[in-house]
């Protein structure tokens, strides 16, 4: 049995969609004030709170594996990214821990918790995280809540990059303007980003599930296609794809600073957190967000073979299909 946290979400739902087409057991942990109409009516659901730790000893009775996706990627204070992130870790950790019939933990971080790389040599997991933001500072501490946790032993954890696809509401705004004939950029040099297609992604988390290499577990790896792009370049196959003929507005730095602010202030109006902030702002002027692939495709027999052009065609097709673009 297969607990997935999470699973409303965008990597969710692919993992929950691949891990039924497998015939999988699996259950699903949501609140009980959640949508999990997007997931199948054969999954079995448990309803608990991460934040809080309800409802997580129930929801882990018979587990042997856990997949833990679910986490903040936006937030209006530092306060609430470490609730749901590094808090919400801890507190399944500590009810999981004590289960000796749990045999994997699989934790999803994120690239963000190692911090940047330089504009010349990608990450390796064997280098000291130094994150940017508190988004990064967040899923790092949830990191740490992992190897503090008597499951140490019987984890993996990946972190992703840049992950783009069908259903996914971030990369979707940047590739909204492109259909529009322009982009934004933070400055004027090109800076380059490791990335991954969803599917591939999914492929990964359950390969970090399955693994029988012992050499493998209790480390970190990252998951994502080994051609790092720019930005200019995303946006020039997106613009390909959609024959449109591409526009890239240069934004000073100093000027996104105060558009992250102004966002910041429109988010505590609202009371809802948006993609804009100083700190995605401080992210975006860093000098590279690349890593290397190698050890997962060594230790896990991990690669991401979804090459640019054919990821953006499939996710734009289902833009296009779901109505989000018109091109």
């Amino acid at each position: 049995m297969i607990l997935v946290t999470g699973a409303t979400g965008f990597i969710g739902s692919h993992l929950v969609e691949r891990l039924v087409a497998q015939g999988r057991p699996m259950r699903c942990l949501v609140r009980r004030s959640s949508t999990a109409g997007n997931l199948p009516r054969t999954i079995e659901l448990a309803h608990g709170d991460l934040e809080s730790g309800a409802g997580l000893t129930e929801a882990l009775r018979g587990v042997d594996t856990v997949i833990h996706l679910a986490g903040v990627t936006k937030a209006s204070t530092a306060a609430d990214y470490d609730l749901g992130n590094a808090v919400a870790t801890a507190n399944l950790l500590r009810d999981a821990g004590h289960l000796d019939e749990i045999n994997r933990f699989v934790h999803v971080s994120s690239l963000a918790a190692a911090g940047p790389s330089t504009a010349d040599r990608p990450l390796t997991e064997t280098d000291e995280p130094r994150p940017v933001s508190h988004y990064g500072r967040s899923k790092l501490a949830g990191e740490q809540a992992v190897r503090q946790s008597p499951l140490a032993g019987r984890t993996i954890v990946v972190r992703p990059p840049v992950v783009y696809g069908p259903r996914d509401k971030d990369v979707y705004r940047m590739l909204r303007t492109v259909s529009r004939g322009w982009m934004a950029q933070i400055g004027a040099a090109p800076r380059r980003f490791s990335h991954i297609y969803v599917g591939d992604l999914v492929d990964g988390i359950i390969a970090a599930a399955d693994c029988t290499n012992p050499s493998a577990v209790g480390h970190v790896f990252y998951l994502a296609n080994a051609a790092p792009v720019s930005w200019d370049e995303f946006g020039g196959v997106a613009a390909r794809l959609m024959r449109r003929k591409l526009r890239t507005v240069a934004i000073p730095e100093k000027a996104a600073y105060v558009l992250g602010l102004c966002a910041e202030w429109g988010s505590r109006l609202s009371g809802k957190p948006g993609i804009l902030s100083r700190d995605k702002v401080r992210e975006a002027c860093c000098a590279g967000w690349v890593c290397d692939p190698g050890r997962a495709r060594r230790e896990l027999g991990f690669c991401a073979p979804m090459g640019l052009e054919e990821g953006l065609r499939r996710t734009l097709d289902w833009y296009k299909e779901a109505g989000w673009l018109q091109f």
